[in-house]
């Protein structure tokens, strides 16, 4: 089933909203109070919506099997929870929130909460949908394009309010600027005992805790993550190329992008795996070894669905090795994951944190916005010429000018070259 983007924006929205839902009435029931679990102050949880349209995406194709499709919701509901927590706890450096054990936190209490979740959204995928689905082919296309985009821009005006109130901070530091803009002043105040009553656990870290906690991509943040990926991108090619000329005998480009050797496979999945493998850090290997297994081998099937989806190509394809999973994963790589991320997590990237955290602040801030400014227009750059490459096997000509100056720099001989493993699907 291929959806439209105004569909699955629509798929968006009814999730986050069921499951906003479903965690105030939990809430509503256990501490019989009204709590506003979202970040935001619209009835929304976008995590919930996210982890949806990921099963909708994938789930299809593991349709002949329903303990992997279990399994992979499972790990998909886990891990958009463990990666949303850690983005909303960065978007707020000024606060401290209270954190949450599920499955990747290593409790068992927390790996019966991520069963009950995946299970309830199984549920949905296999009882609700449908009926959604038919609903969305019963309304106009446009009234329902009119309606994802109105609630789209309101839930990101929501977020960055939500987002500058987590930047002023609490009541008493908004005290000091309510005379320069009382307006500002009693939204972010509003939003910002919403949060409180929410997460009790929540507070504002002191000038002088900021202060001190202050250095360049200290802890997970945003630009400790890029360098990781920068790095991990980087390294991971020369990995596969050494790997393919020595092992196979062939000497070709496993680069992601058009110009540089950068794996993005290698380089989000090193980011996905510090995400959510960080509070097992302290564990023992068998736990780290056992989620590497599980998460590795679920982002590598999600990395070829998505490649095929969207551009039409397959990149890898290992239908011909015993315990496969449709050609897009297997038992052995699952494994080589799981090692992987023990290694990564135990030894690496704590080595590599504390290399990137020497680097000076400015320097660091300016290298950052430089680095992915350039890869931002070579990812861009690549995406085009990669669908322009895929429409131009059924249709040769150009019809306007971006795409005559992307044959003429982009033909298929050159892009043949770039990635000698990949196919058009039909």
């Amino acid at each position: 089933m291929t959806y439209t983007w105004y569909q699955m924006a629509f798929f968006f929205l009814i999730y986050s909203l069921l499951g906003w839902a479903a965690e105030v009435s939990f809430y509503a029931v256990t501490k019989r109070r009204f709590y506003n679990r979202g970040f935001l102050t619209l009835p929304f949880l976008p995590s919930y919506g996210v982890s949806s349209c990921l099963m909708l995406l994938l789930l299809p194709t593991l349709e002949e099997s329903y303990v992997l499709s279990f399994l992979m919701t499972l790990i998909l509901t886990s891990v958009v929870d463990s990666i949303s927590w850690h983005l909303v706890r960065r978007t707020s450096p000024h606060v401290e929130w209270r954190d949450r054990s599920r499955l990747l936190g290593g409790s068992l209490k927390g790996f019966g909460i991520s069963l009950a979740i995946a299970a309830i959204f199984y549920f949905c995928y296999l009882v609700l949908h449908p009926l959604l689905l038919a609903a969305t082919l019963l309304i106009p296309a446009l009234v329902l394009e009119i309606v994802a985009a109105v609630f789209l821009v309101l839930m990101a005006l929501d977020f960055i309010a939500a987002l500058i109130a987590m930047r002023k901070g609490s009541y008493h530091r908004l005290q000091a600027e309510s005379s320069q803009n009382k307006l500002a002043g009693r939204l972010s105040d509003w939003i910002w005992k919403r949060l409180q009553k929410a997460y009790p656990g929540i507070r504002e870290m002191d000038a002088e805790e900021e202060q001190s906690a202050y250095t360049f991509a200290k802890g997970l943040c945003w630009n400790k993550l890029f360098w990781v990926f920068f790095l991990c991108a980087l390294l991971g090619d020369g990995i596969e190329t050494l790997y393919c000329g020595f092992v196979d005998g062939e000497w070709m480009s496993r680069s992601s992008v058009l110009y540089g050797p950068f794996s993005f496979v290698w380089g989000i999945g090193a980011v996905v795996l510090t995400v959510t493998l960080q509070r097992l850090a302290g564990k023992s290997d068998r736990y780290v070894f056992v989620a590497g297994f599980v998460i590795g081998g679920a982002y590598e099937y999600m990395c070829s669905v998505f490649t095929e989806r969207v551009f039409g190509t397959v990149f890898w394809d290992y239908s011909e090795m015993p315990l496969n999973i449709g050609g897009r994963t297997n038992v052995l790589f699952c494994f080589f994951w799981g090692l992987l991320a023990t290694v990564w997590v135990k030894v690496l990237y704590p080595r590599m944190s504390g290399v990137i955290e020497k680097v000076p602040p400015l320097a660091g801030q300016v290298a950052t916005w430089v680095v992915m400014v350039v890869m931002v227009c070579n990812v861009l750059l690549t995406g085009a010429a990669m669908l322009r490459y895929t429409v131009r096997q059924e249709q040769p000509e150009e019809n306007n000018m971006l795409e005559i100056l992307l044959d003429e720099n982009y033909d298929d001989r050159r892009m043949e070259a770039r990635w000698p493993n990949m196919i058009v699907t039909e």
